[in-house]
């Protein structure tokens, strides 16, 4: 009799403890709604972004130093006497022609640059244009003329304009047709270029 009355001890035993805790639990629930005892608050998350630092942009590579220009010489041109073309003279004498200017050769040597002198015995003056006669026209036409080694020219250019076309075109097509006195480099005849100052004068 006396073992039979064991369990029912150990069951009022745990009894008896839920129902403290639950008489805990009851009261501790009540002060926090009442506010006697405070709520604990959980604790913020603080969210932190890595920053990275932004990678070295690559440099430049430095310029290349500039390299000086190389210049090329002009090949040497050689002026001869301005013929000068005037109105007045030409109604006298349409075919008058400067004396020629006495031929002067270079001194033989082996670097010795060439000598050029023009020819103007059989070259006719170029004719004053009536038009430009007519309206005034008057100027300075420099030509650069390429005369090869038998003393014809095969280039003639226009260096200086007198500010007239048709001055211009009359020189150079008069120009075209003359002869000259190659440039020698010693006894041999040899292509140059050589500068003809042609002048138009009304009066002069």
């Amino acid at each position: 009799m006396a073992g039979a009355g064991r369990p029912g001890a150990a069951a009022e035993r745990w009894i008896a403890l839920a129902a403290i805790v639950g008489l805990h639990a009851a009261l501790l629930s009540w002060l926090m709604h009442t506010g006697l005892l405070p709520r604990q608050k959980m604790p913020e998350v603080l969210h932190a972004t890595l920053i990275l630092p932004e990678p070295p942009k690559p440099q430049a590579p430095p310029p290349e130093p500039s390299r000086p220009l190389k210049r090329t010489s002009a090949p040497p041109v050689t002026p001869v006497p301005a013929t000068v073309i005037s109105a007045a003279a030409e109604a006298a004498s349409p075919v008058a022609v400067a004396p020629r200017p006495p031929v002067v050769e270079a001194p033989v040597a082996p670097v010795a640059p060439p000598r050029f002198d023009a020819d103007y015995l059989d070259n006719p003056k170029p004719a004053y244009p009536p038009l430009s006669r007519r309206l005034g026209e008057e100027g300075k036409v420099i030509l650069r003329v390429f005369v090869e080694p038998g003393g014809r020219p095969s280039k003639v250019e226009i260096q200086t304009s007198s500010g007239f076309p048709r001055l211009d075109e009359a020189a150079g097509a008069a120009v075209s047709r003359w002869r000259f006195v190659p440039a020698r480099r010693g006894e041999e005849p040899v292509a140059a270029w050589v500068r003809v100052p042609i002048v138009f004068a009304l009066h002069s």
